[in-house]
């Protein structure tokens, strides 16, 4: 076996309780940080009298991922109470999904609104 190099003893560590004599040794301690959740928005489709309701359930599944039996369940509300909520997100995922709407109608010619509001 060749030698090996002495190994160091170790010494513990000093508590502060025991280190009267160090001139004063500060302690910081750790405070856990809270971590707020991000605030959510609801986006919320407005009825119309001119956007087919095959166009809004389009939209639900396609921006929403909604099955079609949901969509259509939503599409119903909307025409029936006149807004309807397709689902609840952050604020820029929210935005962003109003945006993406408010665009495909556009496209399409449709007047459909779309909202986001405080959940």
């Amino acid at each position: 076996m060749p030698d090996e190099p002495p190994v160091p003893p170790v010494k513990p560590p000093i508590r502060p309780e025991q280190d009267a004599g160090a001139g004063g040794a500060v302690v910081a301690e750790r405070k856990t940080q809270q971590v707020k959740p991000p605030s959510l928005y609801q986006v919320v489709l407005l009825n119309d009298d001119y956007t087919p309701m095959e166009f809004v359930v389009m939209v639900l599944q396609h921006y929403f991922q909604r099955d079609l039996e949901t969509a259509t369940h939503i599409m119903l509300k909307i025409h029936h109470e006149g807004r309807g909520v397709c689902g609840v997100y952050p604020k820029d995922v929210a935005a962003t999904k109003v945006e993406l709407v408010l665009a495909a109608a556009r496209r399409d010619g449709h007047p459909l609104q779309c909202i986001m509001e405080a959940a």
